[in-house]
């Protein structure tokens, strides 16, 4: 079985990570191809170090809600923290790279009597995909697994008369409004958490038991913590398994003690890995470096770590926002969203690759609309979430890519009711506000509503001439400043180009020649920051003012090569960073660079396959050379629909990330030229070979 596998790969990833030695992707000279266990191509330890992706190395499974990994002291904002090895416990939950105070946290467990100065060892330290390990510096070695709602963890004790476990019922990244924790039998307690949600913004509240496989005492220390003492202890360790609620009353009761157990810890692991196989080898690559892949596959892997699957154990009932219990009927719900990052390229990598979960996680973000959405959190939440903005054009953007969405039309009259509250307040406001008119529109015209498309469009159109010819339109000295006239996290420069489904006015305003010169200076003088999401989509407008060539060695230096990152996520670097803004190392992105619940891991898939959705809602791909020789995509709902994009031309012919032999000549589709190096989604989804030619 895999866990056998880990020694010789995490013994090197250890080495590799413990002398923190810098690797960008593409200064391997190793070439790689597509053999092997792709699980063995996942460095879970990228971006966990610092303030450089804000990830962890946490077990899980896909969309699942539980998470299990340390915490360290002082921590990062998702808890755990490479550089870090003193932690505060091993907690069930997070969300990856979401910034604020992070979210989750929540029933950590320390095992040690005192819970002061405990250490990882860091050359012990094990991860993946679905499974981690570690020795903790008192001997204890702690190894964990999850399921979509149940944490298994192993705690090992080099004497067993002496095991020990301090829970914290209190444990959280923000503000804990309640919680509590009571034994109910001789291997079992019952707890609760209700906790503010990330950024403060609304509330979660968690129920869970927590099962021990021998009976242990209960009581209570100084500082709020729970003792947990195994007088009958017979083995050498103590397996705990913390079930999490959905926030339904009485859920709980429907796990049985046998439920709980009836799976043991290696076929669990097992399970896992045959979960993240299956997502993992959707996509095929061959070529490249060693690094390229392994970035890559981790990139892949976090794309699917949310939402989360919420539906209660009976398959049939969910928590709705209201706060009530809702049907659902031949579907799963889902839950925790980070729209304002990940509606821009993790939602349509899941549509395009994961078809048979979209379905449902789309008609989840549906529902939103009958049961009481917000922007930001609801106090209702059964899981940590961010933010819900941009939810129309995600649910347009897969509705065109074929996902049956059946609350689709219901769900309507609340996203008309939320247009008309949109804030305008200022410049990048008056952008995004813009677009969800746009996708409005372009939604009601889909439904049949012709006098709402028509009304929808022009409002959308009114709000980008009412902004972009005042703010964005004359380029001056004030165009590289952060925050300038009140944007919220970039420059004039970055968000200018933020609203693409209007380049056509852009153009018409300022001249197709001369705007093509103004983007291609906005990459020459660095002004672009790959460290945020407002310009993310940049790199991929060179074919919308006609060089579609250009595309290619813009997204392969910033995928594989060093550059100057002039910006943070809140303000401009007093010095700049210059560096990979992805490396196979714990600092695995620049500096501030947040993962962002898996927007950016998706941004590099996608960049990395040589395919851009530009503006979400159109299902429609920017194409450009691959990083990799060859990739093959297995998709649909029964992965049976194969796409094959490769390059000719180009062997023996790249240095330093860049081809020698000039720009793409053209690209082809099942033998036939695409003059605009585009392709609507629906025609790839039917299967093919894309092949670029040099």
């Amino acid at each position: 079985m895999k866990i056998k596998l880990l020694g010789i790969q995490a013994f090197a990833y250890a080495f590799i990570m413990f002398c923190n030695v810098p690797v960008c992707a593409q200064q391997s000279s190793n070439e790689s191809d597509a053999g092997g266990n792709l699980l063995d191509k996942v460095n879970l330890y990228i971006g966990t170090a610092d303030d450089y992706g804000q990830m962890t190395p946490g077990a899980t499974v896909p969309y699942s809600q539980i998470q299990v990994c340390p915490d360290s002291k002082p921590r990062q904002h998702p808890g755990y923290d490479y550089e870090v090895p003193v932690i505060s416990g091993f907690s069930i939950n997070r969300l990856s790279g979401v910034g604020g105070s992070g979210c989750g946290g929540n029933v950590s467990l320390m095992p040690d009597a005192t819970g002061q100065d405990v250490r990882l060892l860091k050359h012990t330290e094990r991860a993946y995909p679905g499974y981690y390990s570690v020795q903790l510096s008192n001997g204890v070695w702690f190894t964990a697994t999850a399921d979509r709602r149940m944490a298994v963890e192993r705690f090992s004790f080099p004497d067993p008369s002496k095991a020990v476990l301090l829970l914290n019922p209190r444990s959280a990244f923000d503000k804990v409004f309640a919680a509590d924790f009571q034994q109910k039998a001789p291997t079992m307690g019952q707890g609760m958490a209700e906790c503010a949600n990330t950024c403060g913004r609304g509330h979660y509240l968690l129920h869970y038991r927590l099962y021990t496989s021998t009976p242990f005492v209960l009581d209570t220390i100084p500082g709020g913590f729970k003792r947990l003492t195994f007088p009958e202890l017979s083995a050498k360790y103590v397996e705990v398994r913390i079930v999490a609620s959905t926030g339904l009353d009485n859920e709980l009761d429907k796990m049985t003690e046998q439920m709980v157990w009836r799976t043991d810890f290696h076929t669990m692991t097992e399970r896992a890995e045959r979960q993240w196989e299956r997502l993992l080898s959707t996509v095929e690559v061959e070529g490249g470096t060693e690094d390229q892949q392994t970035i890559f596959y981790t990139s892949l892997y976090r794309t699917f770590h949310s939402p989360f699957q919420v539906t209660d154990r009976t398959m049939t009932h969910y928590l709705g926002t209201d706060g009530k219990t809702h049907e659902a009927k031949d579907w799963t719900y889902y839950s925790s969203w980070s729209l304002w990052d990940t509606y821009r390229t993790k939602f349509p990598l899941i549509t395009l690759l994961d078809a048979g979960h979209s379905g449902d996680i789309m008609q989840s973000l549906a529902q939103l609309y009958l049961t009481g959405k917000k922007d930001w959190s609801t106090n209702y939440e059964c899981v940590p979430t961010v933010r819900t903005e941009h939810a129309i054009a995600t649910l347009l953007d897969a509705y065109r890519q074929g996902i049956s969405i059946p609350s689709l039309r219901d769900a309507y009259p609340g996203m008309v009711a939320e247009v008309k509250r949109l804030s305008l307040k200022s410049p990048d406001q008056c952008l995004e506000a813009s677009g969800d008119f746009w996708a409005l529109g372009q939604l009601a015209g889909e439904l049949g509503m012709k006098e709402d498309a028509a009304l929808w469009t022009k409002r959308g159109e009114e709000i980008f001439d009412s902004i972009w010819p005042k703010e964005f339109q004359h380029i001056d000295e004030t165009y590289t400043k952060m925050k300038g006239n009140g944007l919220y996290q970039g420059t004039r420069w970055q968000y200018r180009w933020g609203a693409p489904m209007y380049l056509p006015r852009m153009i018409k305003l300022v001249g197709k020649e001369i705007l093509a010169a103004q983007l291609q200076q906005f990459f020459r003088e660095e002004l672009y920051n790959q460290g945020n999401e407002p310009d993310i989509h940049v790199p991929f407008l060179f074919g919308r003012l006609g060089m579609p060539q250009l595309t290619g060695g813009i997204v392969r230096s910033l995928s594989t090569e060093s550059i100057t990152h002039r910006y943070g996520g809140n303000d401009a670097y007093p010095t700049p960073f210059v560096g990979c803004a992805f490396v196979n190392q714990p600092r695995g992105y620049c500096f501030e660079m947040d993962e962002d619940d898996g927007a950016m891991s998706a941004w590099y898939v996608f960049a990395s396959i040589g395919m851009y959705p530009l503006i979400v809602g159109e299902a429609v791909y920017e194409l450009f050379p691959p990083l990799f020789d060859k990739v093959t995509l297995h998709l649909g709902a029964d992965r049976q629909t194969t796409v094959t994009i490769r390059t000719e031309g180009t062997k023996g012919q790249m240095v330093n990330g860049q081809w020698v032999n000039g720009k793409c000549k053209k690209v082809t589709w099942n033998g036939k030229s695409l003059p605009n190096f585009q392709i609507p989604v629906k025609e790839l989804t039917k299967g093919g070979e894309m092949v670029f030619y040099f």
